[in-house]
């Protein structure tokens, strides 16, 4: 068979039915729900049914979660949304277009951090013997806070007056 089945569309999930498809807690649904970002409709009886598009919204929450997006960032973008519809293609396209400068400087982090984690980042602890170089007297405290050679572009010049990284 190609793609869903067209029931699928049409019927309501159980939490259990949702939270086996997406691999998450039942708790968590229940978070997500509280916090806003997915709706469910109640049976007579009380219990919440899902229409399965909540399954993409589901799994979009938990891949912005794993790649640092705050709760808050999640539901600002699941707001623009449509909620009385499933959104379409072009709903989806236009979320992830919004997003694409913050997901390239979250991916320039993520590739320093790799690169990187092993000399000195910048980060005040003064621990390695190459931060004498790179951070001396924890220079980069000038900088801001955290771990600054892995959140900016910004390098010390080193002791050869040439850029360090």
């Amino acid at each position: 068979m190609n793609g869903p089945s067209p029931r699928l569309g049409r019927r309501l999930l159980t939490i259990g039915e949702v939270a086996r498809r997406a691999g998450i807690a039942t708790s968590a649904l229940r978070f997500y729900e509280d916090a806003g970002l997915i709706r469910s409709q109640r049976t007579p009886a009380g219990h919440r049914r899902y229409r399965a598009d909540v399954l993409r919204r589901v799994s979009f929450i938990r891949t912005a979660q794993r790649v640092g997006l705050s709760l808050d960032e999640i539901g600002a973008a699941l707001a623009s949304l449509p909620a009385q519809r499933t959104p379409t293609a072009a709903d989806w396209a236009r979320l992830a277009s919004s997003w694409g400068p913050r997901l390239d400087d979250q991916i320039a982090v993520l590739t320093r951090l790799r690169d990187q984690l092993d000399s000195c980042i910048g980060c005040g602890c003064l621990s390695l013997e190459t931060c004498g170089i790179w951070n001396p007297d924890d220079a980069a405290a000038a900088l801001g806070r955290g771990a600054r050679y892995l959140l900016s572009d910004e390098r010390p010049v080193g002791l050869d007056g040439v850029e360090q990284g």
